[in-house]
């Protein structure tokens, strides 16, 4: 199978170097920066194209993955559709072209997958199956937070999306957390929002967001989200009659309450998980393989169905727009 991966920055090499683990895959590159190209053929051995019109005419592949920074996402799957390609998308944090793609994909009969990292966690597929033996009756207290210039040390953070007010740091920590948070503890019935700018960053953004959210099976829950925090935080405590959990993103930080002793104790998976040098410490590189699987077994199989999609997603991004984000 030929796969083209489309935007060859961080995001991009990332998919590229987890494709590579397939022996039966031969990855094309297409990036219009050729310092980007150049450096992907001598990491990977790939060959690189300045267009997705080049590569598609000279090398017939049969899916792509989109990995170029959010607002260009949109025009980037609708060529791609054109083409005949299944397609995999980063998030896209905007809804620019939702119905018009969901439209030519259903058409075509081309797989349209949409990247959600966090549902392929062990940690949030466990939380997941314990909160819905338990809820309704449940409240949860999660935050998310990072100081802007930390995400990515090796550039400016005015030199890539999270800079713009559309696709903003913010912005992205709840379009990467509200599938799981949804998928969890049910739709979205009520929210309620402080916002603010608690930092000098150089942004044209609210910094800080705390939310009330009540969901539609009763659980309530805040969810704080920030890009002020100099220590990364990603912690949770969930909390009912019959069920505590606490999480702190990382792989090994799972716990529960033992309700008959009493006891914490924590959640063992057997599987490692593996970090790459220069992300948060809750930033894992399995969960990025096993969408990649799901979406290469989508399409060997059409019939089945994307634990996220972008049906599900636009009503996500609806609900972020409610929060002014």
């Amino acid at each position: 199978m030929k796969i083209i991966v489309i935007g060859l920055g961080s995001m991009g090499k990332r998919r590229t170097r987890l494709l590579a683990e397939h022996k039966d895959v031969e990855i094309i590159g297409v990036d219009s920066n050729p310092n980007r190209s150049k450096e992907a053929s001598e990491k990977f051995g790939i060959r690189c194209f300045g267009s997705i019109g080049e590569a598609v005419e000279q090398e017939h592949p049969t899916c792509a993955f989109v990995c170029t920074s959010p607002l260009s996402h949109a025009a980037i799957i609708k060529e791609c559709l054109m083409a005949g390609l299944h397609v995999f998308t980063e998030i896209n944090l905007v809804n620019d072209g939702y119905e018009e793609n969901i439209r030519l994909a259903k058409e075509k009969g081309l797989c349209l997958f949409l990247s959600s990292t966090f549902l392929y966690r062990k940690e949030t597929i466990a939380i997941i199956e314990k909160v819905r033996e338990e809820r309704p009756r449940l409240n949860y207290i999660y935050h998310v937070g990072q100081y802007l210039p930390d995400w990515h040390p090796w550039e400016s953070y005015n030199n890539y999306f999270i800079g713009n007010p559309r696709t903003n740091g913010c912005r992205e920590i709840m379009a990467i957390d509200l599938p799981w948070i949804v998928t969890a503890f049910g739709n979205v019935k009520n929210i309620q929002v402080l916002s603010g700018k608690n930092t000098s960053l150089n942004v044209n953004y609210n910094d800080n967001y705390l939310i009330l959210l009540e969901h539609t099976t009763g659980t309530k829950g805040v969810f704080a989200v920030d890009v002020v925090a100099r220590k990364p935080f990603r912690h949770i405590d969930i909390y009912g009659e019959h069920l505590q959990i606490s999480w702190n993103g990382t792989p090994d930080s799972l716990k529960e309450i033992n309700v008959e002793t009493g006891r914490e104790e924590t959640v063992i998976f057997e599987d490692a998980s593996e970090h790459i040098e220069g992300y948060a410490s809750f930033v894992t590189e399995n969960p990025y393989r096993e969408e990649i699987e799901a979406f290469l077994a989508c399409i060997k199989d059409l019939t089945r169905k994307p634990v996220w999609d972008f049906e599900k997603d636009l009503e996500v991004l609806r609900l972020i727009d409610q929060t002014g984000a």
